[in-house]
């Protein structure tokens, strides 16, 4: 998917909603797991009730892998699921890769020729050959620049003899080996008015952010200080629409929260 066809998604759908499956078998509702895969019928009812609403959907890796063969197979019928039925929806695996060399190339080709998704998150911190495999295998890496867990103190925020912030560094150098076509980053929600920070060195990236809704993040804030002329955002949010309800009505509600983020998100894009 070009960055072009994920810009006209958001303005036909006036939405920029990306909606998490972090799906925790012990969390969803209980009569699911009488399903031959519960975690399928979690995510293929919650697809269904979200689609109108969003144009991305983010399965993190760790809630698919923490079942084993299972939870991958579950992760597989998933994405095939999003590729037929919603086609115009941007996949993301958020994976957290960060090895180099082979192994590096070994996961690209698992991720974009097996399972088809059209991104992966990726740690920068091994250097470019941790990220130009990436590349060649043609879909779009979305770097972790700047998260929002406390420890992002230990290093992204440290500065060089020169005031420059590790974070800052990652974003220059990282646009050698891509430009906005095929490269996002990753920017927590609550780092709020740093997103103008991010902004002076990545002014026409899209930014993908984590964070909004049960963690505490501004879409406010977010829109105020990360959005360009473009938009440039996909904003995620998992618990707050996927658990939104533990009924059987579990699908439906989890429609109505994607329904009313939406709605905020179109008054931002009129803006």
């Amino acid at each position: 998917m070009t960055k072009q066809e994920i810009i006209d998604n958001i303005k036909r759908k006036r939405s920029f909603l990306c909606v998490g499956l972090d799906t925790d078998i012990t969390k969803i509702p209980p009569h699911l797991l009488q399903k031959e895969d519960p975690v399928f019928a979690f995510n293929k009812a919650i697809i269904d009730a979200t689609a109108p609403y969003c144009v991305a959907y983010k399965p993190n890796l760790a809630f698919y892998e923490s079942l084993g063969v299972k939870g991958m197979m579950a992760f597989e019928q998933t994405v095939a699921y999003i590729r037929n039925q919603f086609p115009d929806q941007f996949i993301i695996a958020d994976a957290k890769r960060g090895d180099i060399g082979n192994t590096s190339e070994m996961y690209a080709r698992s991720f974009f020729e097996h399972y088809k998704v059209n991104a992966v998150t990726v740690a920068p911190y091994m250097g470019e050959d941790s990220v130009k495999p990436w590349l060649t295998c043609g879909g779009w890496v979305i770097l972790l620049a700047l998260t929002s867990n406390k420890g992002a103190m230990d290093f992204q925020l440290t500065e060089d003899a020169d005031g420059l912030r590790l974070f800052e560094k990652v974003l220059i150098k990282s646009q050698e080996w891509a430009t906005d076509k095929q490269m996002m980053y990753v920017v927590g929600a609550t780092q709020g008015v740093m997103f103008r920070e991010i902004r002076k060195y990545a002014p026409n990236h899209f930014l993908l952010v984590p964070g909004v809704g049960a963690q505490g993040g501004s879409l406010e804030e977010v829109c105020k200080y990360g959005m360009n002329d473009q938009c440039g955002l996909l904003i995620n949010s998992s618990r707050a629409i996927i658990y939104a309800d533990n009924t059987a009505s579990f699908a439906e509600s989890a429609g109505y929260e994607a329904r009313q983020i939406q709605a905020t998100m179109e008054r931002y894009l009129a803006l």
